[in-house]
């Protein structure tokens, strides 16, 4: 009965903004939020890593959401916010729009993803959840970084130069 419990516990998601969307991700994979600053670029790795962030002695890749769903690039600005995830006992940081704020999902109200054909590619998202009348995209942060892209990271790494990336 007590797993029965959990089961039906509602979740608690970090909801945040991208292109005018609302996405959440469930706090617990959710290790730290930062303001947008310098990162050190990292060479040959995919086109959203933007590079890596030294934070407090770990180094952090991090990624643009919104390169890595193949949406326009915007400039950073004072809104611009790095979410510092753990993803197989690993961090990264991704960089979002904003982030609005944390919210309980009851697992009854997530949907399955709609099957989109190859239009658009929903392997991101674990589900959709309706909040407050807002349609949230609830990401799965085990998927978004593929293996062979921390594999390049890791080969990467030694030839790190610190360079700005331009907004």
């Amino acid at each position: 009965m007590h797993e029965d419990r959990r089961a039906t516990a509602p979740s608690q998601q970090l909801t945040f903004s991208l292109a005018d969307e609302e996405y959440g991700v469930d706090i617990l994979a959710v290790r730290e939020i930062r303001s947008w600053t310098r990162v050190t670029r990292i060479p040959q790795t995919p086109d959203y890593v933007l590079g890596v962030l030294n934070l407090r002695g770990a180094i952090v890749p991090i990624a643009d959401l919104r390169l890595r769903f193949g949406l326009l690039r915007e400039s950073y600005g004072d809104d611009t916010v790095v979410i510092i995830v753990a993803i197989a006992e690993r961090l990264f940081g991704i960089v979002v729009d904003a982030v609005s704020d944390v919210v309980d999902i009851d697992p009854a109200a997530i949907k399955p993803v709609p099957d989109m054909g190859a239009v658009v590619d929903t392997r991101y998202l674990k589900g959709l959840a309706t909040y407050a009348e807002r349609m949230v995209m609830l990401l799965d942060v085990e998927k978004l970084m593929r293996p062979e892209d921390v594999e390049s990271l890791d080969a990467a790494l030694p030839a790190v130069q610190e360079v700005e990336v331009a907004a």
